[in-house]
């Protein structure tokens, strides 16, 4: 491990505006599989690994040789979204000014590279960023919860965990983080309410990445030395 000093972002959700696409995605998904789950009950899932979203909407009783046709699916449908996928309000603003600020900044993502390329399509940052992960950087690992890609990130980016902060979005983000004793900076804009966040750990809690731009200085990134 490093001794840069830095963030962690988690993508979706947090810095890109997908988290509701991907909830309409696996509702489709399901549907072709003959499962009908409610799209609140799918959104309150996203955020964790995708190989862990069908048994956690449908159960132990469920037929496991069916996950990996639900996970194609998913794929499938979100791909036609990939062009039009949009940051979030003031997420490219904040990169830059994390970057500008000597911050090590990390996209800490699960998505496969596809889903990664679009990502950062959207995003429109590149000189920001120092490095990414994808799930090929996890191999056999486990996803979020399991702090598997965080760690991944770290270890890519030469980052000090003593010196680090993750922002997330969900509380599958914020358990992630915890299980490192990562600091985990929370937003809203994914769809998850503060109080959700908060009981999941997270030490602060932005309405979206304008919000903690605004706050930056006195936010826990404007205390990472």
């Amino acid at each position: 491990m490093g001794e840069r000093r830095g963030v962690l972002f988690d993508v979706d959700g947090t810095l890109v505006d997908t988290t509701y696409l991907h909830a309409v995605c696996w509702w489709s998904a399901l549907r072709e599989c003959g499962h009908d789950v409610p799209m609140a009950v799918i959104h309150r899932a996203v955020g964790m690994g995708g190989d862990r979203i069908p048994g956690h909407l449908l159960g132990d009783d469920r037929d496991p040789a069916q996950d990996d046709a639900l996970r194609a699916a998913h794929r499938a449908r979100y791909a036609d979204y990939h062009g039009d996928l949009r940051p979030l309000p003031g997420a490219r603003e904040l990169l830059y000014a994390c970057a500008e600020r000597g911050l090590t900044v990390v996209l800490a993502s699960s998505a496969d590279a596809a889903e990664l390329d679009a990502l950062r399509a959207a995003l429109d940052a590149e000189d920001a960023i120092t490095a990414a992960t994808s799930s090929a950087d996890v191999g056999d690992g486990a996803s979020k919860p399991a702090p598997d890609i965080l760690q991944a990130a770290l270890s890519q980016s030469g980052m000090d965990p003593a010196r680090a902060v993750f922002v997330g979005d969900s509380v599958w983000d914020a358990a992630a983080a915890g299980r490192l004793d990562l600091p985990c900076i929370g937003l809203t804009c994914g769809g998850t309410c503060k109080s959700e966040l908060a009981g999941a750990g997270a030490v602060a809690i932005y309405d979206d990445p304008a919000a903690l731009l605004a706050a930056l200085d006195e936010s826990p990134l404007g205390s990472l030395r």
